[in-house]
């Protein structure tokens, strides 16, 4: 167990450790003269070559050069753009190249020019002095400090927002050292100018002093923000470094350096819940650790370094060796250290000795046992398993934990086998292959999606889907996800034809849940190869999805089709409205006349929305009946005057007569008469005729008396006389004036029997007047009529008369016991004698 803590150094009550992360590491740049950037966690690292010659001869130009952490180099170009001043990286590993004229330059991780934007005029004009790259929960930002002594900062570059800090008082130089600063969920700067420090924010800048600074300081040099943002370190004039909070408002420590010169590099290397938390910095060839105790640790360097920060600690780069520095895990501390009676430690024991086939498993068991901390031993066992690097430990680690399982009943299994489980990824992702060095806190934090996203992103699909099967990651979030960009790449591959590559991408994708062929087919068109988009389009199930790119690739045809064979109406409304506005009228229409579905929508469209619109298809296609109806309705919908009625009507009249519709052109002309004298009526009364029908405007002259006009009515429009009938009695029933109706039913023989008449003057409650019309009823409605007035009597001698037994059965269901008696009677003595018969 003593080669575990070889590497191993004390700080206080804890022990840091530095190791390699690859033994076979070589960038051959020197990184002393390079501009350099490494994402976090275990992400590529970028290098600007050539800087002192970047204004010389283009064969002298600047290089950029990305390589993964392993030391493989992915890509090497020249740049051609302008002076970079600073290049980080984003959350996503895309690289960022900000320029001296305020531009930044966004690549990926192969080197290919995705995007550029702005810092904004103000930048462009005083030029940038420094840059600096800082991630939040934003997302990635930039921060800027111009020639003016100004801040720019982008706090999203996705979503870009410019914002110009507040000036600072007096600052006729560059501050001599500054940072970014995430507080209260703002982004802020902090400087410092001399001794002076300042925050920056929107709207001010506030002067700020550090508790527990000695008056001796006059000035700070450095300044380190910890990973997190809760931890700020200061290196001062003094060579002493204030450690505390970044709130500036509590003081961890202040260190004695000895050093008259500030470090080259400046970082916090602090483990996620420690209460150690440790300051790193570089000089010439030293590297320096304090934190909180008084004890430091130094490490002696060959070559020049690059630190970078993480969540857990520090990676440590140089052209010949990729290192990791951070603070031992309690778990690990508590089993390796000498002399160790921890639980986890006793256990490990007790494994290689039961493997030894020795008796003193029983005895280190035994011991646990006592002590109630077996469950502890096995966590502790699976914890250190997680935070060590090398595979042989950690299956010796496993091994114990699950030697020490057996002797304990209902062990949670979830414990381990997750453990195994992202053991098994962390070690497949740290291989020199793919050089994703995450250490387990580090993973944890990034999340395994996160992770599939970055195996995607360098194009290392079978891994990505190993690890989604493994992982047990659903097919939509896992496999298909991964499939759907292997197929994305796929048809950038322009050395293949269109045909093959479509077949390949189909053979391997199939029906695959999840799966958007429309999205790889849009990968295609941005690609310029349209027609490898076409056939790509074929093999997507939901024209939704087909449409619209069809659409951007301007084949509104074939989107024309696909959207008809949906049936979705909304998506064929869709494409007849982009037709619309890219073709001109004519073919427009022309293109219509072949679809009919398409057609037969676009009408009902322009029914309600453009009905000029709609004439002019009618008269395109020469459909005079349509026609004929488009004036009818324009006439009664569209038209306030008499006269544009009229003249939209006769419209009408001659399109039906074209169409040979005789009897709609003559319906129509009889319309005209009627608004004509409707209108002349509507003048000379006053009152309101127009839109009423023939028959409303007969009964409303009726009710008025005008019988006169109504009878003209009646023989111009040739109204039949059991219509004219009906409407005058009902007339002159709901006016009361029953002697005219009287006069009326005996002018001449009634058209629709006397029945009406008794039924209208019992509607209008009037028995008396309806009884004399009953004798002229019908002996067929007889009975009805007279039980209709209450003249039950006299209906049941019109039935006995009639031997009519059903009618007498109902005016047996009009009488009651009570009142009825005598007419009860002789309705059963009638139907005696109907039955002696």
């Amino acid at each position: 167990m003593a080669f575990v803590t070889a590497n191993w150094n004390p700080l206080g009550n804890v022990f840091y450790r530095k190791f390699d992360l690859y033994s076979e590491w070589m960038i051959k740049e020197d990184i002393s003269n390079s501009l350099i950037a490494a994402a976090p966690y275990g992400g590529p690292i970028a290098l600007m070559t050539n800087q002192s010659h970047k204004e010389k001869s283009p064969s002298l130009r600047p290089i950029v050069e990305i390589y993964s952490s392993s030391g493989n180099r992915i890509v090497s170009f020249p740049w051609k753009s302008g002076i970079v001043v600073n290049i980080g990286w984003t959350t996503n590993e895309d690289l960022l190249c900000i320029q001296d004229d305020g531009t930044v330059l966004i690549h990926n991780i192969f080197g290919t020019f995705k995007r550029h934007f702005s810092m904004g005029n103000e930048v462009l004009q005083n030029r940038v002095m420094e840059a600096k790259v800082f991630h939040s929960a934003y997302g990635s930002g930039i921060a800027i400090l111009t020639g003016a002594f100004r801040f720019t900062l982008a706090t999203n570059i996705d979503d870009l927002k410019l914002r110009r800090l507040s000036e600072i008082p007096g600052l006729k130089h560059p501050p001599t050292c500054w940072d970014v600063l995430m507080e209260d969920r703002q982004t802020k700067i902090i400087l410092a100018n001399g001794k002076d420090l300042y925050i920056l924010d929107n709207t001010s800048c506030t002067s700020v002093t550090l508790p527990g600074l000695g008056p001796q300081v006059c000035g700070f040099a450095q300044i380190a923000i910890s990973f997190n943002y809760k931890w700020l370190a200061l290196f001062t004039d003094t060579g002493s470094i204030w450690l505390g909070s970044s709130s500036l408002k509590d003081m961890l420590c202040v260190i004695d350096t000895n050093f008259q010169t500030p470090p080259k590099q400046f970082v916090w290397c602090n483990r996620p819940k420690s209460t150690n938390p440790t300051i790193v910095g570089v000089w010439d060839k030293l590297l320096f650790i304090a934190g909180s105790s008084e004890e430091t640790i130094k490490f002696y360097l060959d070559e020049d370094v690059h630190l970078v920060s993480e969540i857990d600690g520090v990676r440590i780069i140089s052209s010949h060796s990729h290192e990791f520095l951070h603070e031992v895990p309690p778990a690990c501390q508590d089993i390796f250290k000498i002399a160790s009676m921890a639980p986890g430690a006793l256990l490990l024991e007790a494994h290689k000795e039961y493997e030894k086939e020795s008796q003193k498993a029983d005895e280190y068991l035994r011991e646990i046992k006592e002590q109630n901390l077996l469950f502890e031993a096995v966590q502790q066992c699976i914890e250190a398993a997680g935070n060590e690097y090398e595979p042989d430990m950690q299956k010796a680690l496993l091994r114990a934990a699950s030697f020490g399982k057996c002797f304990i009943s209902n062990f949670p299994p979830d414990m381990f086998v997750r453990m195994a489980r992202d053991l098994r990824v962390l070690n497949a992702i740290r291989d020199y292959t793919v050089g994703i060095p995450l250490s387990y806190p580090q993973y944890k934090q990034l999340t395994i999606e996160v992770l599939i996203d970055r195996l995607i992103l360098r194009k290392l699909y079978p891994l990505a889907i190993k690890i989604c099967e493994h992982m047990k990651i659903s097919e939509f979030q896992g496999a298909s996800r991964i499939l759907a960009h292997w197929a994305c790449y796929k048809v950038q591959q322009k050395e293949e034809p269109d045909d093959s590559i479509a077949r390949a991408i189909n053979h391997k994708l199939g029906d695959t849940p999840g799966i958007s062929y429309s999205e790889i087919a849009g990968k295609a068109y941005d690609c310029g190869r349209t027609e490898l988009a076409i056939k790509l389009l074929e093999y997507e199930p939901r024209s939704g999805e087909q449409v619209p790119l069809l659409l951007k690739m301007k084949r509104s045809q074939l989107a024309l089709l696909k959207a008809i064979e949906s049936g979705d109406t909304d998506l064929v409304y869709t494409v007849v409205a982009h037709l619309k506005n890219e073709m001109n009228r004519g073919d427009f229409f022309m293109t219509l006349q072949n679809q009919p579905v398409a057609l037969s929508l676009y009408r009902q469209f322009c029914k309600h929305q453009e009905p000029e619109t709609l004439k002019d298809l009618f008269n395109q296609d020469d459909n005079h009946q349509e026609l004929g109806n488009f004036y009818v309705h324009s006439s009664y919908c569209n038209e306030t005057t008499i006269e544009g009625r009229v003249a939209n009507l006769q419209s009408a009249v001659d399109e039906y007569s074209k169409a040979k519709n005789e009897f709609a052109a003559k319906i129509t002309e009889d319309q005209i008469k009627l608004l004509r004298y409707q209108n002349r009526l509507q003048k000379e009364s006053g009152k309101t005729y127009l839109d009423f029908s023939l028959h409303d405007t007969v009964y409303k002259l009726l009710l008025e008396n005008k019988h006169k006009q109504a009878e003209q009515l009646y023989k111009e429009f040739k109204i039949p006389d059991k219509r004219f009938w009906w409407l005058k009695i009902a007339a002159l029933a709901e006016k009361g004036h029953w002697e005219e109706l009287e006069k009326f039913s005996k002018s001449r023989k009634s058209p629709i029997g006397y029945m009406p008449f008794v039924e209208i003057c019992v509607k209008h409650r009037n028995k008396y007047e309806a009884k004399k019309y009953v004798a002229k009823v019908s002996p067929e409605q007889k009975v009805k009529g007279y039980i209709m007035v209450g003249d039950l009597d006299q209906a049941v001698e019109v039935a006995t008369e009639r031997k009519n037994e059903s009618e007498l059965n109902t005016i047996l269901s009009k009488c009651t016991p009570a009142t009825d008696q005598l007419i009860l009677e002789k309705i059963n003595r009638a139907k005696a004698q109907i039955l002696k018969k």
